[in-house]
């Protein structure tokens, strides 16, 4: 019984995940590395590759700020409201990213509630870089936040109280005794709303305008390269996607492997 589920695991992540993955690379190099090379060399393609980053850049140390005040308030006060913060944080869970990103056009979009003001002072969200910020940090709030949420709970306060009672004050006792507790959970939750971040498809979609070297990140630019059967340069540029998702499963699995019962605490939550 036990080979045989062995078996059927093995054959469905050989199907669904494995194969894949393999021929996004096989298709990615099969015109040779020049072709691969020159595809991630358009202009274009450089231009999705740092407005990828940028939003990353922005969206994941705002979300880590984010999510160690969340945490901290959650798991060491007690105060009205906090259910209803714990649900916020989980939204964009059960939101479609296609929802936020009408959701932000609704509101910022030309015909929106905040729309024509904006635009009188010259200030455009949709369809630029700040909608496409705004939209990444929506769908990755959660991360960093519900690792961190189990983890700090299964501590508790003991040695936060100690530290007071020693005479610490609040930043005190976070950078020496709360930080070098969570840190690992931490790194763990930052690694995983990056990787988000820059795979975000969705949300990002709808606030873009698909504005060809403009406001196409990653994702949005892979979409527009195959609808014009240019298949090697999406796969190419796809390619980097799929990397970056190897290397954030490698990094987790490590994590995991180094600080197993750290990390455990998240799982339970």
């Amino acid at each position: 019984m036990r080979n045989s589920l062995i078996v059927v695991a093995l054959l469905f992540l050989s199907s669904f995940l494995l194969l894949p993955l393999i021929a996004v690379f096989t298709e990615a190099f099969r015109n040779g590395i020049q072709t691969y090379v020159q595809a991630l060399s358009d202009p274009d393609a450089q231009a999705a590759i740092r407005l990828t980053l940028i939003a990353a850049g922005i969206a994941v140390p705002l979300n880590l700020v984010f999510g160690v005040c969340a945490a901290w308030a959650v798991t060491k006060f007690e105060f009205r409201g906090k259910s209803l913060l714990v649900s916020l944080i989980d939204l964009p869970f059960s939101v479609s990213p296609v929802i936020a990103g009408l959701i932000y056009v609704l509101v910022f979009g030309a015909q929106g509630w905040l729309g024509p003001w904006l635009d009188a002072q010259g200030i455009k969200i949709i369809f630029a870089i700040p909608g496409i910020v705004l939209a990444t940090l929506f769908v990755t709030v959660p991360f960093i936040a519900r690792e961190l949420i189990p983890l700090m709970q299964e501590q508790g306060t003991e040695h936060e109280q100690a530290a007071l009672t020693l005479g610490a004050n609040g930043w005190q006792t976070f950078w020496h005794v709360t930080l070098p507790n969570i840190r690992w959970g931490l790194l763990y939750g930052v690694l995983l709303c990056n990787a988000r971040a820059m795979g975000e498809f969705g949300a990002v979609s709808v606030v873009s305008g698909h504005i060809r070297g403009l406001t196409n990140t990653m994702p949005l630019h892979v979409e527009i390269l195959y609808n014009e059967y240019q298949f090697s340069a999406a796969f190419a540029v796809a390619s980097l996607l799929a990397g970056l998702a190897l290397v954030t499963l490698g990094l987790k699995s490590w994590l995991e492997w180094r600080h197993g019962e750290s990390l455990a605490a998240t799982r339970r939550y």
